[in-house]
């Protein structure tokens, strides 16, 4: 009985279940931080009296800082490991959202909005780099679950700001930022997990002019694709969801639900991910969901009904699911700064891409017409990423 219970606590401490515990804490937080800065932007923007354009500038500012963050992180992980990027850019992070309810002027704003995008990029490359390495140590796929705390912590970070929607955004984003910074601070003596995992695999530190560099950074490039083309995907249904379902003549209430409807069927795949890539493999999964992430948001904008709808951004949630994380682990046996790249490339595709759509529909007059685009990439990911995932083992 002792024995038992002795080798029982020795496996809870081992270094695989403690990073494991740990990652899925850093993904729910990024992205309940995420969801609280991004469902009070209106707020942000009435109390610094800015206008549409001048909170774009804001936003741009967010998405520079967290892309130079993503390149940065990349040499960094490779040089020093990725434990070095969980702590501190996390305390950055939490930290930089609490200024940001403190700021009324555009400079400000831009400012903090740097430093916070900055401090994502970072803390992303370093979250991704050290999943790649404990799921390695794991021995089966877990890349899919620890996405899926991103998802549930966007999810409970919406809600929460909903739930404080009459509470001044500046409270909720200093309560929110400091009890994000304690949680990073207290949980740091466990990032030392991190560092005590077997080291990732021979070829994640391939001399990038060697041999067969050529065939490499072209495989990188189309993983790259894929994750824009994905990102594209769940940019659409974060800024035009609700407002297609709006064109359907459906509620208000249920116009606001779709992203929800996409987010919840998200998550759900995410938590099924790893059991079925284990048991039909990446490549087959992800095409899988694609073809149903094409067929679904392609029959929903064809048969025009609010129903119909909310199947279609459920089904593109639920396709696409698999994808980011199996990207990122084709892209992990290549190292860190393969990872960033990959990261880097997909996040194009989710910041450009409202904005893409937005102007097909300007173009077109319709917004279903505009939204072909994710259905098209869906098709493209069915079709190419097989190839890309086989050639990247």
């Amino acid at each position: 009985m002792v024995t038992t219970t002795a080798t029982a606590a020795a496996t809870v401490l081992t270094p695989p279940v403690t990073a494991r515990r740990l990652l899925t804490g850093y993904f729910v937080g990024m992205g309940a931080l995420m969801a609280v800065w991004g469902t009070r932007m209106p707020a942000v923007q009435a109390a610094a009296h800015l206008s549409a354009g001048q909170l774009s500038l804001v936003l741009l500012g967010a998405a520079a800082g967290m892309v130079a963050g993503l390149y940065i992180g990349g040499s960094i992980a490779q040089r020093h490991g990725p434990a070095v990027l969980l702590t501190a850019p996390a305390v950055v992070l939490a930290l930089a959202l609490a200024a940001l309810g403190g700021c009324q002027t555009l400079p400000t704003l831009i400012a903090a909005a740097l430093v916070f995008g900055l401090a994502h990029g970072l803390l992303d490359v370093g979250a991704n780099v050290a999943a790649v390495h404990c799921q390695d140590a794991w021995g089966a796929s877990i890349m899919s679950s620890l996405h899926a705390g991103f998802s549930v912590g966007a999810l409970f970070g919406a809600a929460a700001a909903a739930a404080t929607a009459h509470t001044p955004h500046s409270r909720v984003f200093l309560i929110t930022g400091l009890a994000a910074a304690a949680a990073a601070l207290l949980s740091s003596p466990a990032v030392r997990s991190i560092s005590d995992l077997p080291s990732s695999p021979a070829n994640a530190h391939e001399d990038p002019a060697g041999p067969g560099a050529s065939g490499r950074v072209t495989g990188l490039w189309l993983l790259g694709a894929l994750a824009a083309a994905c990102l594209l995907g769940e940019g659409a249904a974060a800024d035009w969801s609700a407002v297609h379902l709006h064109g359907q003549h459906s509620s208000a209430a249920v116009s606001a639900s779709a992203y929800a409807v996409y987010s919840a069927a998200m998550a759900t795949g995410r938590l099924a991910g790893d059991r079925l890539t284990t048991r039909y493999g990446a490549p087959v999964l992800v095409r899988a969901g694609a073809v149903l992430a094409f067929t679904g948001l392609g029959t929903g904008l064809l048969v025009g009904t609010t129903w119909s709808a909310l199947a279609g951004w459920a089904c593109l949630g639920l396709g696409l699911s698999t994808t980011v994380p199996a990207l990122i682990t084709a892209a992990g046996h290549h190292g860190p700064r393969a990872v960033a790249t990959v990261t880097a490339t997909g996040y194009i595709g989710l910041l450009a891409g409202p904005a893409v759509i937005g102007a097909l529909a300007a173009l077109t007059g319709s917004v279903p017409v505009a939204l072909a685009l994710p259905v098209l990439l869906a098709a493209a990911v069915a079709i190419t990423s097989r190839h890309a995932l086989e050639t990247s083992r």
